[in-house]
């Protein structure tokens, strides 16, 4: 049992968590100075690059079911530590979830009625999109997120840079479906959310686990066809 691991995949998720649905419960609505979609973006990707570097070499710094489960699909990960690894990606994010709740629960008014950064589609997709919309995209950023992912770490890929380079796919991919689903391409980051909103939240968080592993599936599999 590599406890170190796990715990490395625990804050790294829960970082992820706090730090990318936290701006967007705490910063991204405040009149005048509010940080927007842009910023929410950005504090997705930056959590991404700190913990990377931070303990990727411990644990790979996964932060995410589906890159296990994509790396795995790539041949760069063993099948016996899937389940240990969701596990503490699973209790990162739900941890990181319970903190956030509680502190944004120091304002009179806050209430989880306003999504608390869960993921959806219909009427709680931001913007309105379609379960279709909502599905496709996520396969499909999911897909490039672990493609690009495989490519950077692969042993030809210029030493160093992988942390940033995975970052910047996530400020990316925020940027485009944040309007769509709130973008999830992570079961991890939906599945705590979406506990302390429960109804509908409960009642979409499969598709936030379907497709960013099928996506991450594709992604792996497609990879090892390239490297082939």
């Amino acid at each position: 049992m590599n406890t170190k691991a796990y715990g490395a995949e625990f804050l790294g998720t829960f970082w992820l968590v706090f730090g990318g649905c936290g701006s967007a419960v705490l910063a991204a609505g405040i009149p005048d100075l509010g940080i927007g979609f842009v910023g929410v973006s950005l504090a997705f990707g930056l959590t991404v690059v700190t913990m990377a570097y931070a303990v990727g070499h411990i644990s790979g710094g996964h932060f995410n079911p589906a890159v296990t489960l994509g790396l795995w699909a790539g041949g760069k990960f063993e099948a016996g530590q899937i389940l240990p690894y969701w596990i503490a990606q699973l209790i990162g994010g739900i941890a990181a979830a319970g903190l956030l709740y509680v502190i944004a629960s120091g304002i009179p008014d806050f209430s989880v009625n306003g999504g608390f950064a869960s993921n959806g589609y219909g009427e709680h997709s931001p913007m309105g999109y379609s379960m279709i919309s909502g599905l496709l995209i996520e396969v499909l950023l999911t897909f490039f997120f672990l493609f690009i992912i495989l490519g950077v770490t692969d042993e030809k890929a210029p030493a160093g840079f992988a942390p940033l380079a995975i970052g910047l796919a996530l400020v990316l991919i925020h940027l485009i479906s944040i309007p769509i689903t709130n973008t999830s391409v992570n079961p991890a980051r939906s599945t705590g959310p979406a506990l302390f909103v429960g109804g509908w939240a409960l009642e979409q968080l499969w598709l936030f686990w379907v497709a960013p592993l099928l996506g991450a599936l594709a992604a792996g599999f497609s990879y090892r066809w390239f490297k082939s």
